[in-house]
């Protein structure tokens, strides 16, 4: 029977892993298995389960997953490896050899190697230490203080390890290994500046001054971006005393055996070393002369194939072009363009279509993500966003930090010298958007979104472009080349109607060509006189899983139930252009409330001020609020 906190909590048997139950039942057990052989108490069992004010029934619920933790303990045949659950009072105490636990065997195995003194030794020692981790600690526990504090803790020993097998590795003179090893630990931890100091001279002791100095200068940056302090005694020592090396024997790769601020250096044999050749075995992955991934950096090329008869929106693209590309220089800021408009309006293509265009001017690749924010389920978390980017640019899987904030930093770093795009899609706020920015001055990033994010614009600087429904030249424009010129020219006065039904948004456009493309025999003329009927309009606009009442369905999902109200009674506005007196009226509410409701709705792009307490809203808008649905029994025209 073997206890694993290095990872997964799990408890394995010859017969496979026992099945544990949820996290406060893991978490109970990881607790007693931290603190073996002693009494835990409840109290502090309760303490640690709720990171909150614990529920009044805490004491049976804890009861409760002792218990079954101690009858599954008992069905694997616990006794017989000398495991016991026993209670004593108010507290409980989990008995059992040590050993049976990951934790206490890579404790005594670290605490066995000595690095310097017997390298050769330290070495399988430590690699064996290391290899009992199978993740992040205590994985699957709850993620109160005092279990996010014994996971830190644990994690600090095992940094503490591989900073020793590198020191090891160092003393054998193999330090293609040693910065192999120290690799995967800087990039998950990029602010640990004794590991980068370690991992700077690793490198340079390859022969790779020139990486061994990148990473000096991208850990100073994010030391001044993440913590506004400049590199401490550590670092700059590794930098300096490459910097003095470099002076004294260029090229030679050798540091000069000295005491430094990390310790005694490795021994040197007294001769001068020739710069090794690291073998793709060898090498650190991600680590290359370039600083990229690998053997070289990854370029990926992650845009969406381009939107399909895109046309016009010629402005908003000169705008983005202005606000995207230019000087590039390194005292420049990162670009930020944010491209925002009602539901249907055509963002995405806009933002693609740009992107494709320029993705020259952005050689080291072009990200995209769909942050989902006005869309089903769940928005995007950022974390994942951050681990698709990161895996995208070369990082191995198991190298993404777990950490939120250092796998933003990360991102950060690996980009702070490249040209890239970043394009963020239907993103529901600033604060999803912050941890995906990159810093460097060669990276610009593209946003859409129905709100207007103005916290981007206040804290980032951001370039607002808002696109416009279409007007009716370019309405007609869009069904003659998605219809064929043609067939609009047959009925000009109905093409034109068509875009005025459609409150010229394309995608309202979009979902009509699709009627008109399904029943080819159809005129103009048949579909503008079905959708002039306003209980079917919504329905009509709408092709399979997309459709102007599903896009304005998820934006209204987004609203508060009193903005949602305010809404509604806008919808019964009759020429659909009002004040906020008019408004309160219509809604029962106070004036003020009223105001501050108009200005969400307007943030949102439900409600459009045209002018100073002048608002309007759309037809399709008032006609989704009436019922909430924009949905009817038919979806089809009458013959």
């Amino acid at each position: 029977m073997e206890f694993s906190l290095l990872g997964p909590v799990s408890v394995t048997t010859a017969a496979g892993e026992l099945a544990l139950g949820p996290a406060k039942r893991r978490s109970v057990l990881a607790l007693l298995l931290l603190r073996p052989n002693t009494t835990v108490p409840l109290e502090q069992l309760i303490d640690s389960l709720w990171e909150d004010e614990p529920p009044e029934h805490a004491r049976t619920v804890v009861q409760g997953h002792v218990s079954r933790l101690r009858a599954t303990l008992a069905a694997a045949g616990a006794e017989a490896y000398g495991v016991e659950l026993a209670t004593h009072g108010s507290a409980y105490l989990l008995r059992l050899p040590e050993e049976l636990i990951d934790a206490h065997r890579f404790g005594e195995l670290v605490s066995l190697a000595r690095p310097e003194a017997a390298p050769a030794d330290a070495v399988p020692l430590l690699r064996e230490a290391l290899g009992l981790w199978r993740g992040p600690a205590l994985t699957g526990t709850v993620t109160s203080p005092p279990f996010a504090a014994a996971t830190h803790a644990l994690d600090e020993r095992r940094l503490t390890a591989v900073e020793a097998l590198a020191r090891a590795h160092s003393a054998l003179g193999e330090h293609e290994q040693a910065a192999s090893v120290l690799y995967t630990a800087a990039v998950q931890h990029p602010l640990r500046e004794g590991l980068i100091a370690a991992l700077m001279r690793a490198l340079f002791r390859t022969g790779r001054q020139s990486d061994a100095l990148d990473w000096y200068h991208r850990t100073r940056r994010l030391l001044n971006e993440e913590l506004g302090v400049d590199p401490g005694a550590r670092l700059r020592g590794a930098y300096e005393e490459i910097l003095r090396a470099e002076e004294a024997a260029p090229g030679t790769g050798t540091v000069p055996a000295a005491r430094t601020a990390d310790g005694p250096s490795a021994p040197d044999s007294g001769t001068e070393q020739p710069p090794a050749a690291v073998s793709r075995e060898t090498e650190p992955s991600g680590v290359g002369t370039d600083g990229g991934a690998g053997t070289g950096p990854a370029s990926p090329r992650l845009l969406p194939r381009p939107p399909a008869r895109f046309l016009g929106r010629e402005a908003a693209l000169d705008r983005l072009t202005a606000a995207l590309t230019g000087d590039f220089g390194p005292e420049s800021d990162s670009p930020l363009a944010v491209v925002t408009g009602p539901a249907g309006v055509g963002k995405t293509a806009c933002a693609v279509q740009w992107a494709h265009q320029h993705a020259a001017d952005f050689p080291d690749g072009q990200l995209f993500a769909d942050l989902r924010g006005f869309g089903e389920g769940d928005a995007a978390e950022p974390a994942a966003v951050l681990r698709f980017f990161l895996t995208a640019l070369g990082t191995p899987e198991h190298a993404v930090p777990s950490s939120p904030t250092a796998a933003s930093a990360l991102f950060r770093s690996l980009v702070a010298d490249r040209r890239l795009l970043v394009v963020l899609d239907n993103a529901r706020s600033s604060a999803q958007v912050r941890p995906l920015l990159p810093g460097g001055p060669g990276c610009a990033t593209l946003v859409t979104s129905r709100s207007r994010l103005d916290g981007l614009v206040a804290t980032d600087c951001a370039r607002p472009v808002g696109l416009q429904v279409f007007g009716v030249p370019e309405g007609v424009a869009l069904l003659g080349a998605m219809l064929g010129a043609e067939r609009v020219d047959e009925d000009p006065e109905a093409a034109r109607e068509l875009v005025e039904l459609c409150d010229g948004l394309p995608l309202a456009l979009r979902a009509a060509v699709a009627q008109l493309t399904a029943r080819p025999r159809w005129r103009l003329t048949r579909l503008a006189a079905a959708l002039r009927d306003e209980r079917r309009r919504l329905s009509l606009l709408s092709a399979e899983d997309t459709g102007i009442a599903s896009a304005l369905r998820m934006s209204v999902a987004r609203l508060s139930a009193d903005d949602a109200r305010l809404l509604s009674a806008l919808a019964t506005s009759t020429d659909g252009q009002l004040n906020a007196s008019a408004a309160a009226a219509l809604a029962g509410s106070d004036l003020e409330h009223t105001q501050d409701g108009l200005a969400r709705l307007a943030e949102m792009h439900l409600v459009d001020e045209k002018a100073t307490d002048v608002y309007t809203i759309s037809t399709l808008t008032q006609l989704f609020a009436r019922d909430g649905t924009g949905e009817s029994e038919e979806t089809e025209p009458h013959n």
